[in-house]
């Protein structure tokens, strides 16, 4: 008895041990010139991804927001290249089934210069093929036609125009949440541990 549980408890130890990060929330600083802003994105329970933030200073209206293929940024936006796009699609409207992983659509800046963000899309991921860890995040000078003009760039940027600030998507440190599974082989090799220790005395 007490030998099997010596090996649950040691069995959860080296669970603990080679847990590899879970990465459930990731974000950007955006910087441009008179643009600023951080936005970030969480892991939903339903497979979806939540983004939020804020960004400031530019006039009111609509401007396209997409996740873009490098997290280069050494020579401006213009080093990110090209939406992020792993499975060869066209540009799209972030609910159209035909749209790059990247597309995210317009976001809206008010009166005040103030663009406040919260949606949820159900095509970028944290992790896996479609993952934005790592990549670009690119807000552009005009708004996103969602690839449906007559323009010859709809089909392949939404026709948004050039790039008016940008930043590269990171990790977000998510150490005040902790890592619930981890914590949960915790709590196990802590129970037998105890178990074992009873036994002995």
């Amino acid at each position: 008895m007490i030998k099997t549980l010596i090996f649950l408890a040691s069995a959860a130890v080296i669970a603990v041990a080679g847990t590899d990060e879970v990465v459930n929330g990731a974000i950007a600083l955006l910087s441009g010139t008179g643009v600023t802003g951080n936005v970030t994105f969480v892991d939903q329970a339903d497979g979806k991804v939540r983004v939020t933030g804020r960004i400031v200073g530019l006039l009111a209206g609509e401007y396209g927001f997409h996740v873009h293929q490098k997290g280069d940024i050494t020579g401006g936006c213009a080093s990110t290249l090209s939406h992020f796009n792993p499975y060869g699609k066209q540009h799209g409207h972030p609910e159209d089934e035909n749209r790059h992983v990247g597309d995210l659509g317009n976001i809206h800046f008010d009166e005040t210069g103030t663009a406040n963000i919260n949606f949820v899309d159900s095509m970028i991921k944290l992790s896996g093929p479609s993952s934005i860890i790592g990549r670009g995040l690119v807000l552009h000078e005009r708004n996103d036609d969602y690839g449906r003009s007559l323009h010859p760039d709809s089909k392949t940027t939404g026709n948004a125009g050039g790039r008016v600030a940008c930043g590269v998507i990171g990790i977000l440190d998510s150490r005040n949440n902790g890592n619930k599974a981890a914590s949960a082989f915790v709590l196990i090799a802590t129970l037998a541990f105890s178990i074992v220790f009873s036994f002995m005395l």
